[in-house]
């Protein structure tokens, strides 16, 4: 083989190398689920790219793919409560972004906007809500309070792009003096109603007894009553001859036995 076929073949593999390779980069697919911002030799252009197959000028344009899925963030914070109680919470926050503004978010922010954006907005925004309840009334308002912070955390980062769809409580801390104070509580209020209920217990038997011995008095009562207009004075008399033993009074002098004879 002669020096100038080696050459042409050299040159041959070199074309054929850097035009698969303009070609591999000439083109880009945009992921289900995801927007492509478009970056012209490091400049984010406005338009943005939707899923599917898009071409591109190799080496000068560059494609970022931003996630529009729903994403799930956990953050672990501190708060205060309206009665000055530490209040330790682990929240789950479900946010996306929005497609029509991933280009501008990408711009301003980069892809780190879930730690300069969300995490620090999550914190405030619990921070604020928290300090409206005390530590108990945060346990019993937990609905009210995600609540809270789905509409707190969507008037901070909607403008950016970023849309806040549910927050979950996982947990809520309180420190170990605040836990042992409510034990204490409950088990006071415990004790009282249990005082309570044998308190309402005996009211109750008080009350069924006396109306027992008012009944039993009026029964008998009505008793004395019937017998009394029951007996006239001839049975009044016939019982005392019933019961006379035919003995008179010893008396001195005459004695006229005083029994009526018909």
């Amino acid at each position: 083989m002669t020096k100038g076929k080696v050459i042409g073949i050299i040159v041959t593999v070199f074309v054929l190398l850097i035009a698969g390779i303009l070609l591999f980069d000439s083109f880009a697919v945009v992921e289900a689920g995801h927007t492509g911002v478009v970056l012209t030799l490091g400049k984010v252009d406005e338009a943005t790219l939707a899923e599917g197959f898009h071409t591109k000028i190799p080496f000068v344009q560059q494609i970022v793919q931003i996630s529009n899925r729903i994403t799930k963030l956990e953050v672990m914070t501190e708060a205060f409560s309206k009665d000055l109680q530490t209040v330790s919470a682990t929240v789950a926050i479900n946010y996306r972004v929005d497609s029509a503004k991933s280009g501008a978010l990408y711009k301003n922010i980069g892809q780190s906007f879930e730690s300069v954006l969300v995490t620090p907005a999550v914190n405030e925004v619990l921070k604020a809500i928290t300090a409206q309840y005390t530590a108990e009334e945060s346990v019993t308002n937990r609905a009210i309070i995600s609540e809270g912070l789905v509409e707190g955390l969507n008037e901070k980062l909607n403008e950016s792009g970023l849309y806040v769809t549910d927050v979950n409580i996982i947990n809520f801390d309180f420190s170990e003096a605040f836990i042992n104070a409510i034990e204490e509580k409950q088990v006071a209020q415990q004790q009282l109603l249990k005082a309570e209920t044998e308190k309402q217990t005996a009211i109750t038997n008080a009350e069924a007894e006396a109306e027992t011995i008012r009944i039993r008095a009026q029964a008998e009562a009505e008793a004395n009553r019937i017998l009394s207009e029951s007996l006239s004075e001839l049975v009044i008399e016939n019982k005392k001859i019933e019961k006379w033993d035919g003995k008179l009074p010893q008396v001195q002098g005459s004695v006229t036995p005083m029994i009526p004879i018909e």
